[in-house]
């Protein structure tokens, strides 16, 4: 390990990974050991456009004995690299070595148990993972998903035919920009030069993300696919999103108390596909960040964040039983559809 940009008591370790048609390809694991160490872990993966730079949330876990990691997956923040396409993919499995990596690293530190928590693409990006490794040397032990990119924000026709063309029609032009940007609404409810509290790194968490291209669409989109068919996760599973989206593209202030990423029904209704150990819990007031949120809903999401964690990870339960599934808590999201 060596020093982080976040300074002490922040490390880092770069892994090296195998070459891609863009030449090297590295990824870097953050870490910050607990100073009472209880052989527990938990390995944050960020979202699209994004990096670890949430040093509140490690405080967290540390204050509980965890040992927190966090992962910036190839071609992402610390392992962005000069001749790279930031946030580049073609397959999500393409983040499988990586984390496998990661995972034998946190288990060779010592740990016996492994929290994932995944945040929007992150959150998807592990849920693959998790189902793809049950059962192996590397298998994780819970999943935490802070408002997870299970769906794209679009109306029916958009997200589903016309987004199915558009990859098609680009299939042998990967790399070719099909969106410039993102709204940088939510980017403004979130930074401190703006409407927010938080100082991050522009040129690696730009307010309007970057250029979505064809090759990193058709990932998502068939990694959302996957999931909606249904995976077969049998780790205790924590879905937290927020109860409203907003949904304009301008900036108005209820964006400061909801999502303005995603549209967070999408989590609702496809959260029963991770497996038979879910619990929903929707924050009032979240933004899709839920991390990033105001200090209420952000010590509401801590409350239930430790309420799951007593259940699932201590040896005397002080929540749900731990052996049963946890349904969601409003009647509301009971009625999941079937099929899209």
């Amino acid at each position: 390990m060596q020093p982080d940009i976040l300074g002490p008591p922040y490390e880092q370790q770069v892994i090296e990974l195998d070459p891609d048609d863009e030449g090297p390809v590295v990824a870097t694991l953050v870490r910050r050991r607990a100073d009472r160490p209880a052989g527990r872990a938990v390995l944050y993966l960020h979202g699209f456009g994004d990096y670890f730079f949430q040093t509140h949330l490690a405080d967290h876990f540390i204050h509980d004995g965890w040992d927190f990691y966090a992962l910036d997956l190839r071609k992402y923040g610390r392992s962005l690299l000069p001749h790279q396409t930031p946030n580049f993919c073609r397959d999500i499995s393409e983040y499988f070595p990586e984390l496998d990596a990661a995972a034998r690293i946190i288990r060779r530190d010592g740990n016996e148990t492994l929290l994932v928590n995944g945040h929007s693409t992150g959150g998807l990006i592990a849920a693959i993972w998790s189902d793809a490794r049950a059962g192996q040397d590397v298998a994780l032990d819970g999943l935490f998903l802070n408002s997870p990119f299970f769906d794209l924000n679009l109306p029916w026709l958009l997200r589903r035919p016309l987004a199915a063309a558009v990859c098609r029609l680009n299939a042998r032009t990967p790399y070719r920009v099909v969106q410039t940007g993102l709204s940088s609404v939510y980017g403004q409810s979130v930074h401190d030069s703006y409407q927010g509290e938080w100082n991050f790194d522009l040129d690696w968490k730009p307010l309007a993300g970057f250029p979505v291209r064809a090759g990193w669409l058709n990932a998502i989109r068939q990694a959302q696919r996957r999931l909606r068919h249904g995976l077969r996760i049998t780790v205790p599973v924590l879905l937290a999103c927020s109860t409203r989206s907003f949904r304009s593209r301008r900036w108005h202030d209820a964006a400061t108390l909801a999502d303005a990423v995603l549209d967070v029904e999408h989590m609702v209704r496809w959260a029963p596909r991770l497996g038979r150990h879910v619990t929903l819990v929707r924050i009032d007031g979240g933004l899709h960040d839920l991390t990033l949120s105001g200090k209420p809903a952000r010590d509401q999401l801590f409350s239930e964040l430790d309420r799951w964690l007593r259940a699932y990870f201590t040896s005397e339960p002080t929540g749900p039983d731990p052996g049963q599934p946890v349904a969601a808590e409003r009647p509301e999201n009971r009625g999941i559809p079937q099929t899209d």
